[in-house]
Formats: C-alpha cells, sequence, structure tokens
C-alpha cells in the first residue's frame, strides 16, 4: 500500500482535529454565543443551545471542505487565493466573523467602557500586540502624536464623547491617511489582503503539520521503504 494511503487512514485525527480545523480558523464560542442563546434561556438551555449551533457551524464547514480540492502549497499565489476563497465561503455559509470582523469584535468588547481616547489607543496597540499583527507604517506612533496634538490645542484630556474634540482628532487622522495612501473606500481592498495573508500563514500551517506527520510515519520500520510523498499532492478530503 502507497505511503500516502497509509498515512492517509493512519493520521486522519491529527489532520481532522488539529490541521484542518485549527486554532485559526476555529469557531471560539464568545463570537456568536449571543446570537446563539435566545433571551430567557438559562443554564443548562443556553449550554445545549450553544452546542447545537457549534455542531451546525462545525458540519457546515465540514461540508464545505469535503467539497472543496485544497491544494497545501502557501507558495502558489493560485492555491493560496483558492484556499481564502474557500474559508470566505464557510464564515459565510456557516455565520462565522472574518479575522477583521473578529478585531472589530475584540475592539469593541474591550473598549466599550473605556470613556478616554488615551486609553482607547492604549488597548487598541493592546489588542494588536495579542493578535500577532504588526505596524510597519508606525500607525500607533502617528495616532499618539496627533492625539498629543488635539490635547494640546483643547488643553485638557479628550474624552470620546466630546464630538468637537474627536472631529478635530478625525481631521488629524484623515492627514495621516492621505500621508500614507490609505483611502476610505480602499478599506475593501485592505481587508481582502488580509484575508490572503491569513491564508497563506494557515497553508504554511497546515504544510508543516503534514510534514512533521509524514516524518514521523518514516521513522516507524513498516514505512521505512515507502517513497517520500509530496505535500501538494495530499487530498484533504480525504482525511475529514
Amino acid at each position: 500500500m502507497a505511503f500516502s494511503s497509509r498515512l492517509m487512514s493512519r493520521s486522519k485525527q491529527l489532520y481532522g482535529s488539529q490541521a484542518i480545523l485549527n486554532q485559526q480558523h476555529a469557531f471560539p464560542v464568545r463570537y456568536y454565543a449571543k446570537e446563539a442563546a435566545p433571551a430567557g434561556l438559562k443554564g443548562d438551555e443556553m449550554l445545549k443551545d450553544i452546542f447545537r449551533d457549534i455542531k451546525q457551524k462545525f458540519e457546515t464547514a465540514i461540508g464545505v471542505l469535503r467539497k472543496e480540492k485544497i491544494t497545501i502549497d502557501p507558495e502558489n499565489p493560485a492555491a493560496v487565493s483558492h484556499y481564502a476563497k474557500v474559508m470566505k465561503t464557510i464564515r459565510e455559509k456557516a455565520g462565522l466573523f472574518s479575522e477583521s470582523q473578529r478585531i472589530q469584535f475584540t475592539i469593541e468588547e474591550e473598549t466599550q467602557d473605556i470613556p478616554d481616547a488615551r486609553t482607547f489607543f492604549l488597548k487598541l496597540q493592546e489588542i494588536r500586540t495579542k493578535r500577532g499583527l504588526s505596524d510597519e507604517l508606525g500607525v500607533e506612533a502617528m495616532t499618539m502624536d496627533a492625539l498629543e496634538k488635539v490635547e494640546k490645542e483643547i488643553k485638557q484630556p479628550l474624552m470620546r464623547n466630546d464630538k468637537k474634540g474627536m472631529a478635530l482628532l478625525m481631521a488629524e487622522f484623515d492627514k495621516v491617511n492621505k500621508k500614507l495612501g490609505v483611502r476610505r473606500e480602499d478599506l475593501p481592498k485592505y481587508e481582502e489582503e488580509l484575508e490572503l495573508k491569513i491564508a497563506k500563514a494557515q497553508l504554511e500551517e497546515l504544510k508543516k503539520d503534514a510534514v512533521e506527520a509524514m516524518e514521523t510515519q518514516r521513522k516507524r520500520e513498516e514505512f521505512k521503504n515507502e517513497k517520500e510523498v509530496d505535500v501538494r499532492s495530499l487530498d484533504i478530503r480525504n482525511f475529514l
């Protein structure tokens, strides 16, 4: 029996639970628990309702993955683009957040009770760091410079409910965006670029997991004479 076939049968649990639905695109309960628990449900009923919702989303995702051929080749732009489209289809059919929506959700949850602009932006920095997002353009420093300028002008800390002060800050941000060449109408394009970066990172993780699994199997006596398998030839649908 070919090495790839034997690997397939013996590594199904690894690919099914760790690689295909890894932490990068798993379904955290907190992202849709509010939707999954209608008003009036308490205790066991709420947990059962959330569990059913998670189960339905999981089955929807698996259903999509069983129909799509995914090539584990993070260096191939076409493979990355196709993988990103598959993940988008899963999110749309299962009602899941995109990465941008997850970030927005996190920001809203963790900043809703922050009254002043400075603490708000410091929290944004903290969220960015925790999510492993880079600030290659130095936007945070420009943001704080803009805030410093506005607070110096109004001669007090800027509060988020200060409409006039916030308008001044937004005007400063427009200057920063212009300097960076960022336009509001291009935001969908930036989100798409982010999703492609995430898709590539996930394929790299899948490739790493697949290679590690194959190397582990090849150390076993029964696999020593088997031909090495190109990760790109693996069909994920066979592992689900």
